[in-house]
């Protein structure tokens, strides 16, 4: 048995622009961090071999991995040429919510398939490999910062290059930052669940229609930049503020990305004492995440108190296989 672990990833700002319809005109760029939340996906053989077994929300047995249904996993066994194994995953959040459960499980299931045969392939890579699946493979109207944002660890500095190469850079902070950092963000969780595709297909054709939302969104690389520069200067009251301009800036990119119970919460939160925060992932529900300071997160958590809080740390590893099994099926 294999079993990789992916952490899941929160994006703070210039999210959208790692989509092709700006980068391939303009450079993207998103400041991410993976969090302590994870998608598991394990790998064995069957006991009948003639079985292909792939369990997730449902369970499937195929004689014929054509007839798998879940995409993702039927294209990787396809592209891998294996059958005759029961593939398991887990997550400890939903689907739906915002924090890239569909492209951790991508880069997970692509590194457990690696392992399973034997070999070694970078996280860099993995990362490549799932945003070649999922984007062109797929035809998912997605980006690559999901893929990207989970297969590689830590606070990092990611950006999209006209070419389609990406370059991942570490921020690196004082761990004293670090620790402020993670004790005054928090994440709510709305109850509302949404169609990436959806939203980004409208945000696509906005981006490629209208000269005011692809300069929108030269202003969120712009604040991408400053957020950076924010945090390795340990100026995170400055950080929280970005987030705000972030966000606002974001709302116009495409009708569906926001709506009235968000605005609700969000303007709560913030009267309440958060400094910035934002809707985790292409928008619609999912989790709030807000940077508030300590003496006012008392006062933020009443005014959530009908939302679930999700405590989280900051994780440091991407994707790893964190269990291996004798191979003595052979």
């Amino acid at each position: 048995m294999i079993i990789t672990r992916t952490p899941f990833r929160i994006s703070f700002a210039g999210g959208g622009s790692d989509l092709p319809s700006f980068y391939e005109k303009h450079e993207g760029c998103v400041v991410s961090t993976t969090i302590n939340k994870y998608m598991y996906v394990s790998i064995h053989p069957t006991f009948n071999r003639e079985d292909t077994i792939v369990k997730y929300s449902k369970t499937e047995i195929a004689k014929d991995v054509k007839d798998i249904q879940h995409p993702i996993a039927r294209q990787l066994l396809l592209d891998h040429n294996l059958s005759g194994i029961e593939i398991v995953s887990t997550a400890d959040i939903p689907s739906g919510t915002g924090l890239s459960t569909s492209s951790a499980y991508t880069v997970g299931l692509i590194h457990a398939l690696y392992a399973y045969k034997g070999k070694y392939c970078s996280q860099e890579r993995i990362a490549s490999e799932a945003c070649d699946l999922e984007i062109n493979k797929l035809n998912e109207p997605i980006g690559k910062q999901d893929q990207y944002g989970t297969a590689i660890g830590g606070l990092k500095f990611i950006r999209f290059m006209s070419d389609g190469s990406v370059d991942v850079e570490p921020l690196i902070i004082s761990e004293k930052v670090k620790k402020q950092l993670a004790n005054n963000l928090l994440l709510f969780y709305t109850g509302l669940t949404h169609s990436a595709s959806e939203i980004l297909q409208e945000q696509n054709k906005n981006i490629i229609s209208e000269d005011a939302k692809f300069e929108n969104l030269k202003k969120m690389t712009g604040l991408a930049y400053d957020m950076k520069q924010a945090l390795t200067d340990g100026n995170l009251h400055n950080f929280g503020e970005i987030l705000n301009e972030n966000w606002i800036l974001k709302q116009e990119l495409a009708s569906s990305i926001s709506n009235s119970t968000i605005n609700k919460y969000y303007d709560k939160a913030i009267n309440s004492g958060a400094l910035g925060g934002k809707l985790l992932g292409a928008g619609g529900g999912g989790f709030l995440l807000f940077y508030c300071e300590q003496d006012k997160q008392e006062q933020l958590r009443k005014a959530m108190s009908d939302l679930v809080e999700l405590p989280f740390d900051l994780e440091n590893s991407g994707t790893k296989v964190i269990y291996v099994g004798s191979k003595d099926w052979d």
